[in-house]
């Protein structure tokens, strides 16, 4: 007689606990024999009417044959069983005596292994009738919560979709939150994006693309888009090009460098910089990804790449609409890859709202306070909703809010924030300046008297980030203009405001001299550099128009990525575009523009300065940083001979401490010497007149590691004109008649000519206090017998 496996090992169990708990064998045997003839898996039938027969005898045979001998079973004076009297029979009835006891214990036995046996056969019917499916239905993942009243009876369980243990390993979540979007899927604008080395994805793609085209429910043809031809990434992921767009990636999953790497790393920079939205992507109605990958041949990557791109689609607030699918290409990839989107196909004409999780990281406690308290099991908070809550909602906002960090950061560098996207900063040359102690090096260079100088800029947005920035990227960076924009005549008058009140505070600083602080209420330049990039403001012509009405110069920096802009660019007193480096690879290592054709940007740029503004007193600047941009010279002279500009700046980059936290890798070693930047531009001077373009080294500012190289237009009869004619060019600009640069330069003084160090006279040198005052002397003097002016033919 052959038993059931389960039946088996539970009666088996059963006896086990009764002998380990002091229980006879005979009786343990005994109810193997009572299981055995009451259960014949032979006939697969209980034996009917015997049952209570085969029991009824086994038990009497189990009682007479353990029946105890005759004695009180524990009370006293022979009495039975608890009695309180110990008289026998005289006594309370006995609980429980003898055999008697034991026989109960049997018949429960006996039940519970009838009990057990029914709900076994009642086990194995079902398990004949039914059959597993083949296929997961995912359609009722999307089911939403009911809002209104429970209902009687059984509910029916929500799934979700959450990450895996592994995942919540791999990252710093530290919640989530849930939001119902009741956007209807069929309407949305499909763009199915895909990166391919190999063509697998890209032939992949086009089946998931094909599918989806041939669902004639859809309101809107979806588009195929290639990740790697994208020419800004930030048109899809920081901003969305539909309102109603739905994202769905095809990914593979490679061993080597490739362009899906940058895609991930721009999109980790992207939640990692707090100057764009905190959920850039929460106006997707959706995203789902594909991955592609060989389970057997690399099983611990296994589309590791998609499943990372959907973390941080997720983390930047995209809504999850389909989960993320694992394809191996190993065997029949395609068919899978067919079958995946068949079935996303089918998820999409299901119109019910759709539950998202999203992941979200706390900034701050009173952020974590306001959110730990909610139930996920109330109703439920729109994303929307919660981006309103925020600030970040899809009204035009202004840049710099109070209420931000970006704002607490420069107001705490010294800034005045002029409405909501204006700065004004006192230099500390203009500190010097009124104390007699020292003049910025534009005094040097173009007889800018720093005292009377107020440095500012219309836009703190910027469109690169410099690994030299002063600013550390706590200023905005976009690439275009999209906020409220103040109007100039505000900004103006707010901003000389602002620098007054600066210049005031330096009234009870030792040293201050009162005729220069008297004239410093008299902005005489403006320096539209500082942080940010100028150009951008919409209203940069008509802001430099106002400042030139009250006779104020116009120096304006540009970072040469807005080629638009600086061909529309009005009369300026003095223009400069920044060139940070000789070539492509090095440019974007440097300045790490947001523009992908940022090389082409720049050399429109220099296009426009040869041509539309030639009559522009135009400057190149050069920022160097040693282990970047100090190795090709030859490239600079090619720049230099397609813009052909008047003048070129070179300076040593200013060591302003290091910021692993935003990117800024600086460190006192990438700071150049002056002798060395003395060498690159002698160098550099050299192979611009082997070219035959005719420049020479004019002027210096020894301290500020700044040396200017001259177009040989403004040497005349071997002296050199670099400074400007502030009256003259007023002059010339209230006449309305068309002039050049050359028509407001003036003679350069000797003391800041090449070679004899380029500090102003009428101050005071003043040196660190230390051990190394002397040396400074000695460098300084060593300096000026090695750096004789070089003559340049003209």
């Amino acid at each position: 007689m052959e038993l059931n496996k389960i039946t088996s090992t539970l009666v088996g169990l059963l006896v086990s606990l009764y002998l380990y708990f002091g229980g006879r064998f005979s009786i343990a045997f005994s109810i193997v024999i009572v299981y055995s003839v009451v259960y014949d898996r032979d006939h697969g039938n209980y034996l009917g009417g015997k049952r209570e027969t085969v029991v009824t005898t086994a038990v009497d045979s189990l009682q007479s044959e353990s029946k105890p001998k005759k004695k009180c079973c524990g009370g006293k004076n022979g009495g039975c069983c608890s009695t309180k009297s110990g008289a026998g029979s005289g006594g309370m009835k006995s609980s429980c005596c003898g055999g008697a006891c034991k026989s109960k214990k049997l018949e429960d036995i006996a039940d519970e292994i009838e009990k057990a046996l029914a709900e076994q056969e009642e086990f194995e019917k079902k398990e004949q009738s039914t059959s597993f499916p083949v296929a997961v239905d995912f359609t009722q993942s999307f089911k939403p919560k009911s809002k209104g009243k429970k209902k009687k009876g059984p509910a029916k369980e929500l799934k979700r979709f959450t990450k895996s243990k592994d995942d919540e390993k791999n990252d710093d979540l530290i919640k989530s939150a849930m939001t119902i979007s009741n956007e209807k899927l069929l309407n949305s604008q499909i763009y199915v994006f895909y990166s391919s080395l190999q063509g697998a994805a890209e032939r992949n793609a086009k089946i998931v693309h094909k599918t989806l085209s041939g669902m004639s429910e859809l309101s809107k043809e979806p588009k195929l888009l290639c990740i790697d031809e994208l020419d800004d990434l930030d048109d899809y992921f920081v901003e969305v090009p539909d309102e109603n767009s739905l994202y769905v990636f095809i990914l593979p999953s490679y061993d080597t460098d490739c362009p899906l790497d940058y895609f991930l790393q721009t999109l980790e920079e992207n939640f990692n910089d707090f100057r764009i939205d905190k959920y850039p992507l929460r106006k997707l109605v959706g995203y789902t990804v594909l991955g592609l990958g060989d389970s057997e041949s690399w099983p611990e990557k296994f589309c590791y790449q998609a499943k990372k791109t959907d973390h941080w689609i997720a983390r930047l607030g995209g809504r999850r609409v389909f989960p993320v699918g694992e394809v191996c290409m190993k065997l029949d990839g395609d068919s899978k890859v067919e079958a995946w989107a068949n079935l996303l196909a089918d998820t999409l004409k299901d119109d019910e709202p759709i539950l998202y999780e999203y992941d979200e990281t706390v900034d701050d406690d009173e952020e974590e306070a306001g959110l730990e308290d909610i139930d996920a099991t109330e109703d439920l908070v729109d994303l929307e909703d919660i981006g309103k809550i925020d600030g970040n909602s899809t009204e035009i906002k202004k840049m710099v809010a109070k209420n931000s960090p970006t704002y607490k950061q420069l107001t705490k560098q010294g800034y005045t924030i002029v409405g909501s996207h204006s700065g004004v900063k006192i230099c500390r040359w203009t500190k010097s300046d009124l104390r007699g102690t020292g003049s910025c090096y534009k005094q040097s260079l173009f007889n800018i008297v720093s005292s009377r100088c107020m440095e500012m800029t219309p836009s703190l947005a910027c469109s690169s980030k410099c690994v030299f920035c002063w600013r550390h990227g706590t200023n905005p960076v976009s690439k275009n203009w999209r906020w409220e924009t103040d109007d100039p005549e505000y900004i103006l008058e707010n901003a000389l405001q602002g620098h007054y009140s600066k210049i005031k505070q330096m009234r009870g600083v030792p040293g201050v001299i009162a005729e220069r602080f008297a004239k410093a209420f008299k902005v005489r330049h403006c320096a539209l550099s500082l942080v940010g990039e100028p150009i951008m403001y919409p209203y940069i012509n008509k802001y430099v128009e106002l400042l030139h009405e009250k006779e104020i110069s116009s120096f304006l920096v540009c970072n040469a990525q807005h080629p638009d802009a600086l061909r529309n660019m009005g009369k300026v007193t003095q223009l400069y575009v920044s060139i940070d480096a000789s070539t492509k690879s090095e440019l974007k290592k440097v300045d790490r523009p947001l523009y992908k054709d940022f090389w082409e940007r720049m050399v429109e740029c220099l296009d426009i300065l040869k041509t539309s503004q030639s009559h522009q007193r135009t400057v190149f600047r050069l920022t160097l940083v040693k282990g970047f941009n100090m190795g090709d010279i030859s490239s600079y002279a090619d720049l230099v001979q397609r813009g052909l500009p008047c003048f070129i700046e070179v300076k040593g980059a200013t060591f302003a401490g290091s910021s692993a936290g935003n990117g800024n890798p600086l460190t006192m070693q990438n700071i150049p010497f002056y002798e060395e930047c003395i060498s690159f531009v002698k160098a550099f001077t050299e192979e611009l007149n082997r070219r035959g373009l005719g420049y020479g080294i004019a002027a210096e500012h020894a301290h500020s590691n700044c040396i200017l190289i001259a177009s040989n237009k403004f040497k005349i009869e071997d002296e050199w004109y670099t400074h400007i004619d502030f009256d003259k060019f007023f002059e010339l600009l209230n006449s309305g008649e068309q002039f050049t640069h050359l028509d407001y330069m003036a003679k350069t003084p000797e003391w800041a000519l090449f070679g004899n160090g380029g500090f102003a006279p009428g101050n005071t040198r003043v040196y660190r206090k230390g051990k190394n005052k002397n040396k400074h002397k000695e460098i300084e003097a060593e300096i000026v017998k090695t750096t004789e002016p070089i003559a340049v033919a003209n």
